[in-house]
C-alpha cells in the first residue's frame, strides 16, 4: 500500500519532469523523476502483524534512541525516523483517544534529547483496560507537516494506523509502572509489530508502583503538585496500585 499523499507528489513531480523534458532537453527531467520514485517509497503504508495479548507496540518505524525515566510515573521511550523508515504511526494501544493536543514549537533534528520537549509535536492521550499510554509524534529539521486522522473519543485497535509524519520525525511513548519496557536503546523497531512493552500486574510491576508511590510522597512539591501527581498516579492502573499500596502498608507494619 502507500498513502495518497505519496501518489499525489510523486504525480505532481513526474508531470513537473515531464514539463521541463518538453521545455529543455529529456534529461533535465531525471531529478523530478527520482523524486517522484522516493515520494512512492518514502509513503510506501506495509501490512503488520499485530501481536495478541497485554502487550503495547510501537507506534513508528524507527531506531530507539531512548529509555528514560519522564516522571515519577513514567518511562519514555524515543524512537528517531530516517527518510528511509515507514512514517505511517500506528496506535500503541487498544482504547479510547481521551485527548489530542498539537503544542507548536522549534525543529531541531529530531535525533536530539531536546526535541521531546521544544519540537512541534501532537500529544495523543490513549486510555484502555485501565491503563493509560501517551504517545508524541515530534517534527523534526526536515519533517514539517504531522497528520492524525483520529479525535478524542475515537475507539481505535491496537497497531490500527493513526496518522503520519512527513520526512524524518520522531516518536515518544510515555508508560505508567504497570508496563514492563521490553527494549533498550540502540534496537530497530517496526510500528505495529514490535512490542515495546508488557503489561501484566504482577508483584513486579507492583513493587515497581510502589517506589513511584513512595517518590511522589517524598519529594518537595510545590503548592498543588503533589495531588496532581497522586491523581495521576491513580489514572494510570487502579489494581497495580491496590497491590503497590498494600506492599507499602505491610513494609510501614513490619518496620
Amino acid at each position: 500500500m502507500i498513502v495518497v499523499d505519496g501518489i499525489y507528489y510523486a504525480l505532481g513531480l513526474t508531470a513537473g519532469g515531464l514539463l521541463v523534458s518538453w521545455l529543455t532537453n529529456p534529461w533535465f527531467g531525471l531529478p523530478l523523476y527520482l523524486l517522484a520514485a522516493f515520494c512512492l517509497y518514502f509513503f510506501r503504508d506495509p501490512e503488520r502483524e499485530i501481536p495478541a495479548g497485554p502487550v503495547a507496540v510501537s507506534p513508528a518505524d524507527g531506531k530507539v534512541v531512548a529509555v528514560k525515566r519522564e516522571t515519577a510515573t513514567q518511562m519514555r521511550i524515543s524512537i528517531f525516523l530516517n527518510i528511509f523508515d515507514v512514517h505511517v504511526n500506528r496506535a500503541p494501544i487498544a482504547g479510547a483517544i481521551a485527548d489530542v493536543r498539537y503544542s507548536k514549537g522549534k525543529f531541531h533534528v529530531a535525533s536530539r534529547e531536546e526535541c521531546s520537549q521544544e519540537n512541534e509535536q501532537n500529544i495523543v492521550t490513549l486510555r484502555g483496560d485501565g491503563t493509560c499510554v501517551v504517545f508524541k509524534q515530534i517534527a523534526g529539521l526536515i519533517a514539517r507537516r504531522i497528520v492524525f486522522h483520529k479525535r478524542p473519543g475515537d475507539v481505535v485497535a491496537k497497531g490500527e494506523r493513526v496518522g503520519l509524519i512527513k520526512f524524518g520525525s520522531r516518536v515518544d511513548v510515555l508508560f505508567g509502572p504497570e508496563w514492563e519496557i521490553a527494549v533498550q536503546p540502540g534496537m530497530r523497531v517496526a510500528a505495529g509489530s514490535s512490542i515495546l512493552a508488557r503489561r501484566g500486574d504482577s508483584p513486579a510491576t507492583a513493587f515497581l508502583a510502589q517506589e513511584s508511590l513512595q517518590e511522589i510522597q517524598e519529594r518537595p512539591w510545590n503548592g498543588g503538585q503533589r495531588q496532581d501527581a497522586l491523581l495521576n498516579y491513580r489514572r494510570q492502573s487502579p489494581q497495580t496500585h491496590d497491590l503497590a499500596d498494600t506492599r507499602a502498608r505491610d513494609t510501614s507494619q513490619a518496620g
